[in-house]
């Protein structure tokens, strides 16, 4: 396991380096890291203290989350988009973004539904920490936590509770376009081959069911947050997505996962 350095230290060094928050499996962070591991793109570790000030980070990148790339003088890239277009020119092949129009718009129409605002990673947050402010047992721990991330994406009971459909929908229409791949006698989400779509499936269906223990160890109350137990969202999670996942990562991330 790579050892993380800490911003201070990172800000004075050039390459390729990546802010990500030790021992958490973040489904943004993950993705992220899916697609440096494929490329086989070099990177120094940077730490983010989870819920901390991040004082440091925020004068380096002009915000306090993970994951970051910071490549050599360049520019902070903090949004899923950049950070991939950064990967496809610093390792061209293999490429995962198509070259076909059409592929291509479509694989970040739906790579936007999956990693952006109000996308199905951002209500997946929204669910949980509604299910944290309603949990009489919680601890104010939690609960801090919890707040702490609501102000990040736009916590309110009403938009909370419109989640569960919002995440059903994209569910559904992933399901359906494994469905059209399949007929054609495609494994993957679009084209003939591996795209960045696929590897931010992979890592964002941990919010519905995380990978076992030996394969993520993720610590046991992120565990318990992250699997979803919504019955709106579970009749639209098939066994088809899941698999997909399984797919992924055993022929083409890192396992176990490397937090």
């Amino acid at each position: 396991m790579a050892q993380y350095v800490e911003v201070e230290q990172a800000i004075g060094m050039q390459g390729l380096r990546v802010v990500l928050t030790p021992s958490v499996p973040g489904p943004w962070t993950e993705a992220a890291k899916g697609i440096l591991h494929v490329k086989k793109i070099p990177y120094v570790k940077v730490r983010q203290e989870l819920m901390g000030e991040n004082l440091a980070l925020i004068n380096w990148t002009k915000q306090a989350t993970a994951p970051v790339f910071v490549y050599n003088n360049e520019r902070p890239r903090s949004l899923w988009s950049d950070q991939l277009f950064l990967a496809e020119r610093l390792a061209p092949n293999p490429p995962l973004i198509p070259a076909d129009i059409k592929e291509r718009a479509q694989m970040f129409g739906l790579s936007n539904e999956i990693c952006g605002e109000f996308g199905f990673g951002w209500s997946r947050r929204l669910m949980m920490i509604h299910a944290a402010m309603l949990d009489t047992n919680a601890s104010e721990g939690a609960k801090k936590g919890m707040r702490f991330m609501g102000e990040k994406y736009g916590y309110a009971p009403d938009v909370a509770e419109a989640a569960p459909a919002r995440v059903a929908e994209i569910l559904t229409a992933l399901n359906a376009q494994l469905d059209a791949q399949r007929a054609r006698g495609s494994r993957f989400f679009i084209g003939d081959k591996l795209s960045a779509l696929d590897i931010y499936w992979a890592a964002f269906a941990a919010l519905i069911q995380p990978l076992p223990d030996e394969l993520c160890a993720i610590p046991a109350g992120f565990r318990k947050i992250y699997v979803c137990t919504d019955p709106m969202v579970q009749a639209a999670a098939s066994t088809q997505l899941l698999a997909h996942r399984d797919f992924i990562y055993h022929e083409y991330l890192e396992l176990p996962v490397d937090m």
